[in-house]
């Protein structure tokens, strides 16, 4: 029985494979290109939530569409086109409740008009960005109803677009493409050069399969002479059942498989496969129904070929068939069987002699067919052992060039790295001609003018010690800046660089004259009290003191010795340590801050929170001299003192009294500046 190799994806040939099990041919399943998701699908999911920002979104394949659609999270929005190559990316937008006309779904001329009612996926479009296999109105859809010539691939979808845009509807708006991992760049090409902007999302990604041993088992019984034809819907099919051939097959199944049928929907599906060394395809044209009937075709090629009577060898059949041609041509009949001898005349003379006449005549004919079929024998061996010379050598020089196609492949891909590596070589090489040049510019630009350079570098360093002595306070950097500078400009003997020594001079005069504050010191005696902070008593917080026990033994001695009874002394002692444990029940405290004794444990350790955030604000106040925020932080933080502790502690006084040796300490600190150096600086460049 005939036999139909289908290498879609798994799950996507359903529908034809049941079409040529009615035709009355067996059907092989041997997906030569897998599907799986992606393995990061951020991007995707950041895409579709961003749908509203596009102004066209193209699918691919129904692959695409159903990866895509299967993350988008609610509907999809209404007013955005939507692009798809073919009947099957059609009725993959319709199974997901997206078709015309509640949207704008554009497409190919034809491709709306489809079988989406045949089963499988459309194979991926290698015409498309995203996506390299090749493909036309023949996808796995089909499309029955396709006018002959109908395309259904990138250059058909970018003629849709433009009739429904125009030329120049493209510029500005955005296009997303949601592709598999990798492809073709025609269509993004195109529509970047009409001024639309391109982003890339892939859906889901392509994976070489690995199929079992058992399908090896039944192609290797294929390959040993089984009638059968093999479909490819794409060009990475080919190039992976290249691959899969080189890395299972034996040298002579590989050259039995050279040697089988293809059928192909799409002519770059057959440029590819003759590029690997498959010289027997047959283009289908579009659509499922085509496709089964190639395959019919073939199927009843094989038949005919089958029933050929036996003195017709299979290496004369052979020769009958143009392997370089889409289908075999058909056999001629075999000639007509010899016509049989005419009845023998008989002769005049006796019975006798006729007799051995005949005996005569039928030896020699008997001779004649003994040679003719020794002749006959030899001829068809020798014919046999030429074929299998010419086979062998065909086979050689097929592996030859199938070897210096690898060789050619491999060297243009070095060429190819190579070119990039030399483009990369010459941008470096570029960019440090650019900046020798422009270091050139420069060292002339400094050998010009010696005197304008001086005056930069002193410019530069007296505004960077300006800028220090703002923020930091630091005099002492300010006052070796201007010393640096003083000495730059005394190796210059122009007026305007005396001028600027002598705005210089007065500023180093200014800058010696400033008193020197220990800022590092007041630091430290904040940080003292900022670390004291939790060990202060609140007010509500005062330790109660207790009178002590007063002990009988005292007072009974010294009665015993002035003869006092004993029962006095009991009574009068007894009467003294009552009174004094009642003096201790009660305090008498001076409070002048209600709020302070209504304070519970965790508003305490708030208030001190709070003391202790002012002191560090007042400590980075005082380091970058903001005198106006110290003075309030330092007062904000004495008046919490005040009001909520207890002021009668003397651990209180001593913080309250570091509170103001740090204020009267940086009450004198004044930032002086430069101003009279910079400016004097400013006018000699100025040429004043």
């Amino acid at each position: 029985m005939f036999t139909a190799v289908l290498t879609r994806p798994a799950g996507q040939s359903a529908g034809l494979a049941a079409r040529l099990a009615r035709d009355g041919m067996a059907v092989l399943e041997f997906p030569l290109i897998g599907i799986s998701a992606v393995e990061d699908d951020a991007p995707l999911r950041a895409a579709l939530a961003a749908l509203e920002t596009y102004g066209l979104v193209v699918f691919v394949s129904p692959n695409a569409i159903d990866h895509a659609l299967a993350r988008l999270e609610g509907a999809w929005p209404r007013g955005i086109p939507v692009g798809a190559v073919g009947p099957g990316s059609i009725a993959a937008l319709a199974r997901h409740g997206i078709a015309t006309p509640v949207y704008e779904v554009l497409c190919p001329r034809g491709a709306d008009r489809g079988d989406a009612g045949s089963s499988g996926g459309e194979p991926d479009f290698g015409a498309l960005p995203g996506d390299d296999t090749a493909a036309s109105a023949g996808q796995a859809n089909g499309s029955a109803g396709a006018e002959e010539g109908t395309r259904f691939d990138s250059e058909a979808l970018w003629a849709s677009l433009v009739a429904r845009f125009g030329e120049q509807g493209f510029d500005g708006r955005r296009v997303l493409i949601v592709r598999g991992d990798g492809g073709r760049e025609w269509l993004a090409d195109r529509l970047r050069e009409a001024g639309a902007e391109v982003d890339y999302v892939a859906a889901y990604r392509r994976v070489v399969p690995q199929p079992s041993s058992e399908a090896w088992s039944r192609i290797r019984a294929l390959l040993a002479g089984t009638p059968h034809a093999w479909l490819l819907t794409s060009s990475e099919g080919v190039r992976n059942l290249a691959v899969l051939a080189r890395a299972h097959l034996t040298e002579t199944e590989r050259a039995a498989l050279a040697r089988a049928p293809f059928v192909v929907p799409h002519p770059r599906i057959a440029e590819t496969a003759r590029e690997l060394g498959f010289d027997r395809i047959t283009p289908s044209g579009p659509g499922d129904e085509r496709i089964a009937t190639a395959l019919r075709g073939l199927s009843a090629s094989s038949r005919a070929s089958l029933d050929q009577p036996a003195h017709a060898s299979p290496s004369a059949h052979s020769r009958m068939t143009d392997s370089n041609h889409d289908s075999p041509r058909t056999v001629p009949p075999p000639p007509s069987a010899v016509p049989p001898l005419p009845p023998n005349v008989p002769f005049p003379y006796d019975e006798p002699r006729r007799r051995g006449g005949g005996v005569l005549l039928w030896l020699v004919v008997v001779l004649v067919a003994i040679a003719t079929g020794i002749g006959a024998y030899a001829l068809n061996r020798k014919m046999d052992r030429l074929d299998a010379r010419m086979a062998a050598r065909q086979q050689a020089l097929d592996t030859q060039a199938a070897e210096l196609r690898l060789k050619m492949d491999e060297a243009l891909a070095s060429v190819h790295q190579m070119s990039g590596q030399f483009s990369q070589l010459e941008g470096k090489l570029a960019d440090a001609q650019t900046a020798q040049q422009a270091l050139q510019k420069q060292y002339d630009d400094l050998a010009r003018n010696r005197d304008d350079w001086t005056f930069a570098e002193v410019e530069q360093m007296l505004s960077a010690a300006s800028e220090q002595l703002q923020l930091t306070g630091n005099t002492q950097l300010a006052l070796a800046a201007l010393q640096s500078a003083d000495a730059r400009l005394a190796a210059l003997a122009s007026p305007q660089a005396l001028v600027v020594r002598r705005a210089i001079a007065q500023d180093i005069d200014k800058l010696k004259s400033v008193p020197s504050v220990d800022l590092a010191g007041l630091a430290i005696k904040l940080d003292d009290a900022i670390a004291r902070i939790d060990s202060l008593p609140l007010a509500g917080e005062a330790p109660v003191v207790h009178a002590a026990p007063n002990t009988a033994a005292p007072a009974t001695a010294s009665s015993a010795v002035a003869g006092e009874p004993r029962w006095k002394a009991w009574w009068r002692t007894v009467s003294a340590a009552v009174g004094a444990e009642l003096r201790s029940v009660v305090a008498v405290r001076r409070i002048d801050n209600a709020d302070a004794m209504l304070a519970s444990p965790d508003q305490g350790r708030f208030v001190r929170d709070n003391v202790k955030l002012r002191l560090l604000s007042a400590r980075i106040a005082l380091l970058s001299r903001d005198q106006t925020t110290l003075k309030s932080d330092l007062q904000a933080a004495d008046a919490a003192l005040t009001r909520y502790f207890d002021g009668s502690a003397k651990s209180t006084g001593t913080v309250r009294e570091l509170l103001k040796q740090v204020g009267d300490g940086a009450a004198s600190v004044q930032a002086p500046d430069i101003n009279a150096s910079l400016q004097a600086v400013h006018n000699a460049k100025a040429g004043g």
